[in-house]
């Protein structure tokens, strides 16, 4: 039985409901099957070992989601090569394909979720009424276990990035 979570979210001040039960820190990191932009599929194994930082965007061609995914993208320089950062939408590949490209996004991994919304069902961020993802920020560390959660209350307003770049310096030290 799928949880449904009425008003959890809002977009541009109208309620909307999420399904999916929401991840705390502590939880164990469910798996996903997302796709690269050239239709390669990727799991949470994939990347096993690393620290995760799991930016989830509704979709790239957005101000908010090109922001976001642009900010983690310059910050992963500093972070290390013990950490990957994912950031995923329901953008068709080919839509995130010419989305990096014109971007020059190469440190960020974009990944699909458009066939199912496995990840969102997974993750707690599936946005019922739009098929879209909820933004949300997950770091993940390298057992699979979650360290920090954010649910951005508003589809429109830019997650703590401060908060979420601490958590995985946090999680990449220990």
């Amino acid at each position: 039985m799928t949880i449904e979570r009425a008003g959890d979210v809002t977009y541009k001040g109208r309620p909307l409901t999420v399904l999916g039960k929401r991840l705390q820190p502590g939880d164990k990191a469910p798996g996903f099957r997302l796709v690269t932009p050239d239709s390669q599929e990727v799991t949470l194994a994939d990347s096993a070992g690393k620290v995760r930082l799991i930016s989830v965007v509704p979709a790239l061609g957005t101000r908010v989601c090109d922001i976001q995914t642009q900010r983690f993208n310059a910050e992963a320089a500093n972070l290390g090569e013990n950490v990957v950062i994912l950031t995923v939408s329901t953008d068709e590949p080919s839509v995130q394909a010419e989305w990096c490209g014109t971007h020059d996004a190469d440190q960020v991994q974009v990944l699909s979720d458009y066939r199912d919304l496995n990840f969102g069902n997974a993750y707690g961020t599936h946005v019922k009424e739009m098929q879209r993802e909820q933004r949300s920020i997950f770091v993940v560390d390298a057992a699979d276990v979650i360290t920090y959660v954010e649910y951005v209350p508003e589809i429109s307003q830019h997650p703590d990035y401060e908060a979420a770049i601490t958590a995985v310096q946090a999680a990449a030290n220990q």
